[in-house]
C-alpha cells in the first residue's frame, strides 16, 4: 500500500502537520515520528469482532487513512487465558505484505502466563513479553512499545534499563506508558535523565467528557515535557455514542454486559447523572448537526495536549464518527458550553 503524504498549505494549519490518504497525520510528542490523528485500538478482534469483522475494522481504517493501531499481548481481556494474544495474531496475519505502512503500539504488564515471573515490567517479562509479541505480530520491530500499567513491585530503572537495551537491540522504536499517574509519568522521565536511558515519549490515559481528573495534573506535565498523549475510552466505551438507555441493561456483545470488563465499565459511567449528561450532550449535538459520538470525538481532539485519541470499534461503520470529527473541528463556543456541562468530572482521584 502506497501512502501519499502532502503539506496543507493555508493558514488555518501549522506547517508541521500533515495529510495521508485524507487524514491528518501529527508530530508525536517531542519525537520526529508523525502519526495520525486518530489511533485504532484494537481491543475486540478475536472476541466482540472475529476475524472477519476485524479484518474488515482494519480495511476500513486504512482506508480512512488511519496508520497508527494500538494493542496489547493480553488482549482480547474478555478470553483470558485460553485466548491469550488473539488481537495481535490477527493483527499479524492482516499486516502481511503491508508492514511499512502502519505505525504499530503494543504493551506489556499483566498476567500472560501462570508463573508469577510472567507479568509485570521486570527486565524478564519485558523482554519474554516482546519476543511473543514480535511473533505474533509476524514483525521484528514494533514503533511503540509501552508499559501496561505502574509495576510498585520493580524499581523503574530496572524497566528504563530494559526499555533502552530493547531500543538499542533495533526491537522497538520508541516506548512509552499507560494507566500511570502524573507523579509517576515525571518521576520516570527525571530517572531516565539520570540513567541516560530512553525515556517515555506517550502516555496512554483515559480521558472522555464524563472522566477529566487528568486535566488537572497529567496533562500540564504532558505539554511541558512534550509528551504524547493517546488516550483511550475517548467514547467511554461507547457510552458516549448515547446507544444505551437506563434503566435498561447493558446490550449483549457491548463492554457493559456481563464479565469483569462489564463490571469495571459500568462502574465506570452507568450511573443516572452520567445518563443525564449524555442525553444533554446528544441535544447539542442534534443542534451542532454531527452525532453524540462525533461531538464527543471532537471535544476531545479540541485539548491541544492530544496527540491521537484511540477509537475502537466492533463494525467497520462504528469508525465513520470518528473520522468525521477530525475533519470537522469543534466550534470554541459549543466546546465551552461542553467544558462547563462536564465541569464537574474533572475532580475525583481514579487511578486509571
Amino acid at each position: 500500500m502506497f501512502v501519499s503524504t502532502v503539506v496543507v498549505p493555508g493558514p488555518s494549519w501549522d506547517s508541521r502537520y500533515l495529510y495521508s490518504q485524507g487524514m491528518l497525520h501529527v508530530p508525536f510528542g517531542r519525537t520526529g515520528l508523525r502519526v495520525s490523528r486518530l489511533c485504532l485500538g484494537t481491543m475486540t478482534f478475536g472476541h466482540q469482532a472475529d476475524e472477519t469483522a476485524s479484518f474488515a475494522i482494519m480495511d476500513a481504517a486504512a482506508n480512512a487513512g488511519i496508520t497508527f493501531f494500538d494493542t496489547a499481548d493480553m488482549y482480547p481481556p474478555a478470553l483470558l487465558p485460553d485466548g491469550l494474544g488473539r488481537t495481535e495474531e490477527l493483527i499479524g496475519q492482516w499486516m502481511k505484505g503491508k508492514r511499512d505502512d502502519f505505525i504499530i503500539a503494543s504493551k506489556c504488564f499483566f498476567p500472560t502466563g501462570r508463573r508469577h515471573w510472567q507479568q509485570g515490567n521486570s527486565r524478564h517479562n519485558v523482554i519474554r513479553a516482546l519476543d511473543q509479541t514480535l511473533r505474533r505480530l509476524q514483525t521484528d520491530f514494533v514503533d511503540l512499545y509501552q508499559i501496561h500499567s505502574w509495576d510498585s513491585s520493580t524499581p523503574i530503572d530496572e524497566t528504563l534499563q530494559v526499555l533502552d537495551d530493547v531500543v538499542r537491540a533495533g526491537k522497538v522504536r520508541y516506548v512509552g506508558a499507560s494507566n500511570l499517574q502524573a507523579y509517576q509519568l515525571a518521576r520516570s522521565i527525571g530517572r531516565s535523565e539520570v540513567l541516560n536511558t530512553v525515556r517515555f515519549e506517550s502516555v496512554q490515559p483515559r480521558y472522555n467528557l464524563l472522566f477529566r481528573e487528568f486535566e488537572r495534573e497529567m496533562f500540564p506535565l504532558c505539554a511541558d515535557e512534550r509528551v504524547a498523549v493517546i488516550p483511550y475510552n475517548p467514547l467511554a466505551g461507547g457510552f458516549l455514542s448515547g446507544k444505551h438507555a437506563v434503566p435498561a441493561d447493558p446490550a449483549e456483545g457491548t463492554r457493559f454486559a456481563a464479565g469483569d470488563q462489564g463490571d469495571r465499565y459500568r462502574d465506570r459511567y452507568w450511573h443516572d447523572r452520567m445518563f443525564a449528561v449524555v442525553e444533554q450532550v446528544g441535544q447539542l449535538a442534534q443542534q451542532a448537526g454531527v452525532s453524540t459520538a462525533t461531538l464527543a470525538l471532537q471535544w476531545v481532539l479540541a485539548n491541544p495536549v492530544i496527540t491521537a485519541p484511540i477509537v475502537g470499534a466492533s463494525k467497520p461503520e462504528q469508525l465513520a464518527d470518528a473520522v468525521a470529527a477530525v475533519s470537522t473541528p469543534l466550534d470554541a463556543d459549543l466546546k465551552a458550553t461542553l467544558d462547563e456541562l462536564t465541569h464537574e468530572f474533572r475532580f475525583g482521584d481514579a487511578v486509571r
